[in-house]
């Protein structure tokens, strides 16, 4: 069956000669512009005592330029190939096996706390990043293969959130609650868009958010840190110091911003400046209106990447489309929110823009498979 339709995927671009979508394509390039200029102001200050101003930035382009040669790859690849089991199957074990050396201690990178990265040749990798793709390609492969169960809650639905949920708690091991949380969000959201009744997504809803209450409640550095970010500034000396200087940031660049370059807290003053909290940076430098135009790229990624999806005469296509694009966004909007005061402290980067080249090299591998089932546009 998956062969079949392989080539009769195949058959329909060399009849049709269509074109990737120049929509999604375009929100791409000027996010990944955008990202490149905040990331210059973000971290050209401290990469200068370092002797190179645009050291951070190189690091980034490099990342890019290996994310090109992968969405080049990913875009031609028919997207039916990675519904086979064997692609699957070995997407799965690799993310499992690097998840778990991870936290092993000696092996993982321990810093801040946390051990959320492998040193593969001198390069910091973040497993995680790759387990949130194959966890979109296991489900939708999963979802389309037993569409006739998912209207039961007990033999339909849990079982396809086993591997999220594997993934879930060994990326909670890390501790990394954003990540994972981010994981089953995403998963969620795939059962929704492949119309499991509202009631079992209310429950599974409930019961989850019971388990991050009690999992963020138990520890006294998680229980701190849910409640800072209501008043951060009642606890600038601990939990909420981070937080608040972030709306420093953003109220002092008010309605146009100071301009490129001109903001202050990036002077070792905001924490994290080139990567979890980039976005003050943006609100710093360009005001309420910088904000909102980041805002309005990612909406617009959004609506390209759903629209692939709905147009996509395939059910595995939508789900893998749709998925994808879910996992880009969310990420996003779980940041922005983060940045912003809406949610509690995170370290979950914003796509396309925080330092990371191996993060940002993934994310253009994804949007090329979303680019390549753009193809089978009816």
């Amino acid at each position: 069956m998956i062969a079949q339709q392989e080539m009769i995927h195949k058959r329909y671009l060399r009849k049709a000669k269509v074109r990737v979508d120049n929509t999604l394509l375009t929100v791409l390039l000027l996010l990944l512009m955008s990202g490149i200029l905040i990331l210059f102001s973000a971290t050209y200050y401290q990469a200068l005592r370092k002797g190179d101003a645009l050291l951070e930035v190189k690091r980034q382009l490099i990342g890019i330029g290996l994310g090109t040669v992968l969405m080049l790859i990913t875009s031609r690849i028919p997207y039916t190939f990675w519904r086979k089991p064997v692609i699957v199957k070995s997407g799965l074990a690799l993310s499992l096996l690097l998840l778990v050396l991870v936290i092993i201690p000696g092996v993982g990178v321990y810093l801040n706390g946390s051990r959320r990265w492998l040193n593969i040749a001198g390069m910091s990798f973040q497993p995680s990043e790759l387990a949130k793709i194959v966890s979109v390609l296991y489900l939708a492969a999963a979802i389309d293969q037993h569409k006739e169960h998912l209207g039961k809650l007990i033999t339909g639905i849990a079982p396809l959130l086993i591997v999220p949920g594997i993934f879930f708690v060994l990326i909670l091991e890390q501790p990394n609650l954003s990540t994972a949380g981010s994981i089953m969000i995403a998963a969620v959201l795939m059962l929704l868009i492949a119309g499991v009744k509202w009631r079992h997504l209310s429950l599974m809803g409930i019961c989850g958010l019971c388990l991050g209450m009690v999992y963020a409640w138990i520890e006294p550095y998680r229980r701190e840190r849910l409640l800072s970010f209501r008043d951060p500034f009642a606890q600038m000396s601990d939990e909420g110091y981070q937080l608040a200087q972030s709306l420093i940031a953003i109220g002092s660049g008010g309605l146009f911003g100071r301009g490129l370059g001109q903001g202050r807290q990036k002077f070792s003053y905001l924490p994290y400046p080139e990567s979890d909290f980039i976005f003050a940076i943006v609100g710093e430098d360009f005001g309420l209106l910088g904000c909102t135009v980041v805002i309005l790229l990612f909406i617009a990624f959004a609506f390209a990447g759903m629209r692939i999806a709905v147009n996509c005469p395939h059910r595995y296509g939508s789900l893998l489309a749709a998925g994808l694009t879910a996992m880009i966004t969310l990420q996003a909007a779980l940041n922005i929110a983060v940045v912003i005061g809406v949610m509690p402290t995170t370290g979950l980067p914003l796509p396309f823009f925080s330092a990371g080249g191996t993060s940002v090299s993934l994310l253009m591998a994804s949007t090329g498979i979303i680019l390549n089932i753009s193809r089978t546009h009816r």
